[in-house]
């Protein structure tokens, strides 16, 4: 567990789309075996410390003829951002996958110094 002693939290959000390839016939729509798509994500003002990040797919457009595999991660979070990576496999045919992501963590508040 994560405990923040800090009387400043800051919250940052978004959504974005991981890739379209349908429209283009990249490789998560026409591939097969191990693929990744991968998105830097970065907050909108640096966190003081590491934040926790939580990040989901809200849409995803596969094709019916086989199996639906994906994973989604996050990968080198920092203070100012973090990476968000898609894997699939198989014969999975992928067309569309957008994520939304919640970062929160301390930050500096208008009474802070640097001293």
């Amino acid at each position: 567990m994560k405990k923040l002693t800090t009387n400043c939290i800051g919250i940052d959000q978004g959504d974005m789309v991981m890739f379209s390839d349908f429209q283009d016939g990249g490789e998560m729509w026409t591939g097969t075996g191990p693929r990744e798509r991968r998105r830097r994500v970065t907050f909108d003002e640096p966190f003081r410390e590491v934040p926790s990040v939580h990040c989901a797919l809200s849409m995803w457009d596969m094709d019916n003829g086989s199996n639906l595999r994906g994973d989604l991660e996050t990968e080198n979070i920092g203070r100012d951002g973090f990476d968000a990576v898609f894997k699939t496999w198989g014969d999975t045919r992928i067309a569309r996958a957008r994520i939304r992501w919640m970062a929160v963590g301390p930050v500096r508040g208008e009474g802070d110094w640097d001293v």
